[in-house]
């Protein structure tokens, strides 16, 4: 048994101000473009390939790798990027045949600079190559946006149940046992695919409070149910990456099931659940100057652990570029004790305080390179507390296993404000990417984070309270503050309106 498998990762931020080139791809974020064994020589992390590598190779099957590669969230694919990746994929498929399956670890909201639907042409690449016959599973990210073309050219999707995203690398496992029962003679599987009409913001995804614990809760027990004599083998669901303006950007469920009335049935109670739960998908968002105040109010209150700020319009997750400082100028006017900022990308304060070492005082301004809103860096004269090379190990539940190349990094102090400066785009998610600063997180007042929902992973458990911020950003919390072009008729741009 030999399965030909692919990594070729993207979330797509059609209205963030960067787009993802070869140099984006080729970057430390995913570790960089690899081929071949590279891909898969070490497998002990939290990823869907990685998963999928491990299961695969404990059934005695040869995974033969192919192309691997991803870039942190942004606006469009280039052109180049795209061709390169794609083709190179495309050429090793060619030279590994045969094979008898193919796997791929895909984002599912690509979108590049000729194609909307990246995955979708994808696949139809590489069923071009393979032929219609030969078994070929996918796996998703759960902000997948996910297409009709998707569905047809693939036999099953497995995409991730949680967010946080504990269980990337589950999703790869998941994906290898029905790919298993595919080669042990499972029938094909009918399809039954639903699209909702309203799109879902991200902070309200989270899988561990409703609705959408409840949504998912259901999902799992309808899964390998029967419904008639018919068993659901699989359900696919993706909330969807809302901020991409697309036509396939809406919620989707796909069923896989033994026949069309069960997948039709499973498929149609699912969607009348999400609809039903509507109203219930907003979530309170809070202005930066009312957030930093009731934060402190709480501070001051019986209790420990840290108030969580998520900075969420300038998630790098969400394609943002990490250095709005809306948040952070609060913060400061507000003279907030015992607060850090973690992360504002400035790579060129960075470099400025590696050169003027530890005790100096740097007059400069903090963030804002890029200008979002008219943005401009925050000035003062900074206390350098402590500098390191951005070296961290995921520990979390989400993370763990992942190595963190942020860059040369420094700790600046303003009054009772640190910011933790990174040279490197991406979210803060995880504990580790705090303690390279040698700060403990649960020894915060106040801790701030340029993320929407990935930090509860780890943080929340130390907290005492969470908010999410609506600050200047490109990752937009408010679906009415864009003006989408080509979402399909009917589709709302916030739950209820």
């Amino acid at each position: 048994m030999r399965v030909a498998l692919a990594f070729f990762f993207h979330e797509t931020n059609t209205f963030a101000p960067a787009k993802a080139d070869m140099a984006a791809f080729s970057g430390e974020g995913f570790g960089g473009i690899k081929r071949g064994e590279r891909l898969v020589r070490n497998v002990d992390f939290n990823m869907p390939f990685a998963g999928f590598t491990k299961e695969a190779r404990s059934y005695g099957w040869e995974v033969v790798p192919l192309t691997g590669a991803g870039a942190v969230p942004s606006a469009h694919v280039t052109r180049e990027a795209y061709e390169t990746i794609a083709g190179m994929i495309i050429d090793d498929l060619k030279a590994a045949l045969p094979v008898d399956a193919v796997y791929l670890d895909l984002h599912g909201a690509m979108v590049a600079e000729h194609f909307d639907d990246g995955e979708g042409e994808l696949l139809r690449r590489v069923r071009a190559v393979v032929g219609p016959s030969m078994p070929v599973v996918i796996s998703l990210d759960f902000h997948a946006n996910v297409s009709r073309e998707m569905v047809e050219l693939s036999d099953a999707m497995f995409i991730y149940r949680t967010y946080p995203h504990v269980d990337l690398a589950a999703t790869g496992v998941r994906a290898a046992q029905h790919l298993k029962k595919m080669m042990q003679g499972l029938p094909r599987q009918a399809k039954a695919m639903r699209e909702l009409n309203f799109l879902i913001p991200a902070a309200g995804q989270a899988t561990a409070t409703e609705p959408l614990k409840s949504i998912y809760a259901r999902a799992a027990a309808l899964e390998g149910a029967t419904i008639g004599n018919a068993r659901i083998s699989t359900i696919a669901m993706a909330p969807c990456f809302p901020i991409a303006d697309v036509p396939m950007c809406r919620p989707t469920i796909t069923v896989y099931a033994d026949n069309q009335g069960a997948a039709d049935a499973a498929a149609d109670e699912l969607a009348a659940q999400f609809r039903a739960a509507e109203p219930r998908f907003v979530q309170e968002l809070w202005e930066p100057c009312a957030a930093v105040r009731e934060a402190m109010r709480l501070a001051r209150s019986a209790g420990a652990g840290p108030v969580l700020l998520a900075d969420t319009q300038d998630n790098p997750g969400g394609g943002g570029n990490g250095d709005t400082v809306g948040l952070l100028s609060a913060l400061l006017d507000a003279r907030a004790e015992n607060a850090l900022f973690a992360h504002i990308w400035d790579p060129e304060v960075a470099r400025a305080a590696h050169a003027a070492g530890v005790g100096a005082a740097l007059k400069i301004g903090v963030g804002a390179k890029t200008g979002w809103a008219g943005e401009t860096p925050v000035e003062g004269e900074w206390l350098v507390e402590q500098l390191n090379d951005g070296d961290a190990h995921g520990t979390g539940p989400m993370a763990k296993g992942w190595h963190f190349k942020m860059g040369p990094c420094a700790l600046l102090r303003l009054g009772g404000v640190r910011v933790a400066v990174v040279s490197g785009k991406g979210q803060c998610l995880d504990q580790a990417q705090v303690r390279i600063f040698g700060v403990e997180p649960a020894s915060l007042s106040i801790l701030a984070l340029k993320s929407t929902v990935h930090y509860r992973a780890d943080f929340e458990p130390l907290a005492r309270a969470v908010m999410v911020v609506k600050s200047p950003g490109p990752v937009f919390a408010d679906h009415r503050d864009l003006t989408y072009r080509k979402l399909k008729p009917g589709v709302r741009v916030m739950p209820g309106g």
